[in-house]
């Protein structure tokens, strides 16, 4: 998938909550709908969007119904006890009835063409890959998940899943679901899941960044954060540079130990942005001239090669001048 870097030129739209369904233990999925009953735009498995909660809370939630349904979009919530506010806000505040600000679909974390998928899920990192396993099914490619979750009660769309695994595909095998509660079974074990992989299956992970490593650890797999990963040591050695931001007409200084998300917006330009880490996408930016330090977790390899983006919370420069689309 072709992915075009977002600006602060971006809009939201506000949309309907049409319906809140108790999915699993402390987990609630969204249902939201145009209150003129429009189609809303398309998305493929893997993307995310913003919801902007008021008070300037944004935050990104994947989408986990089905993509062919351009009426709704469907997303899952969970109630973390450590909540900044996002979740305890869906959980607490937002009812059937209430608009939202809703900012995407865009889509960091694309299903690739294979031969086969493997996903591996923890926890409500189940729902981008629910999207996927359906679309898996649709294009006749064999497909298998193993799921894992801290009980069978906190297990989010485990019945749809296993619906989904049932149905005869068009042209491959049905696919293949396999629930790990830790309190019965323990934790996945990911050395003989990913040893000997059939040629040709691409792996996709999403849930604790504990999993996360572990499977990066094992094979090259496709995965998306819901938090960055902690570094070892904070960065040293970083140096000032200047920020040439085109379309404002405003040229900022970003100090070692400041980002440019934060220069820019001391200048008084608006950015759209959220986690502040380099997991979410939300500020990524157009670079027109000069390289980019990218220190992201969203941007492949190719990508940062290309250098035609970069997201301004975390990344800084390696050259003196950068010059982007603000």
């Amino acid at each position: 998938m072709t992915r075009t870097a977002q600006t602060a030129a971006e809009t939201t739209a506000d949309l309907l909550v049409h319906r809140m369904t108790w999915e699993a233990e402390d987990v609630l999925s969204v249902e939201l709908v145009h209150p003129d009953g429009k189609p809303l735009p398309p998305w493929e498995p893997g993307a995310h969007v913003d919801l902007h909660l008021g008070g300037g809370l944004v935050r990104q939630y994947s989408l986990c119904g089905d993509p062919q349904d351009t009426g709704r979009y469907r997303i899952g919530v969970l109630r973390e006890p450590a909540s900044r506010g996002g979740s305890a806000h869906v959980h607490t505040k937002l009812r059937p009835g209430a608009t939202v600000g809703v900012q995407g679909p865009r889509n960091h974390f694309a299903l690739v063409e294979a031969a086969r998928y493997l996903f591996v899920a923890g926890g409500i990192g189940i729902t981008p890959l629910l999207a996927m396993a359906r679309q898996a099914g649709r294009l006749g490619v064999p497909w298998s998940m193993v799921y894992g979750g801290r009980r069978r009660a906190s297990m989010a769309f485990a019945a749809e899943l296993a619906e989904l695994a049932e149905l005869p595909e068009p042209a491959s095998d049905t696919g293949e679901l396999t629930l790990v509660p830790q309190d019965e079974h323990g934790l996945i074990d990911l050395d003989t899941l990913l040893a000997d992989l059939p040629d040709g299956t691409a792996v996709y992970c999403c849930g604790p960044e504990p999993l996360i490593a572990a499977v990066e650890a094992r094979c090259a797999a496709h995965t998306e954060r819901f938090a960055a990963p902690k570094a070892a040591e904070p960065a040293s050695g970083d140096s000032a540079f200047e920020v040439e931001c085109r379309r404002s007409a405003r040229t900022v200084r970003v100090e070692p130990g400041r980002s440019v998300l934060d220069a820019v917006e001391d200048a008084g330009i608006t950015v759209l942005s959220s986690c502040r880490d380099g997991i979410c996408g939300t500020c990524e930016t157009p670079v027109l001239e000069g390289t980019p330090d990218h220190r992201d977790f969203l941007l492949s390899d190719d990508e940062r090669a290309a250098g035609g983006s970069m997201m301004i919370c975390v990344s800084r420069a390696r050259s003196g001048r950068l010059v982007l689309d603000l």
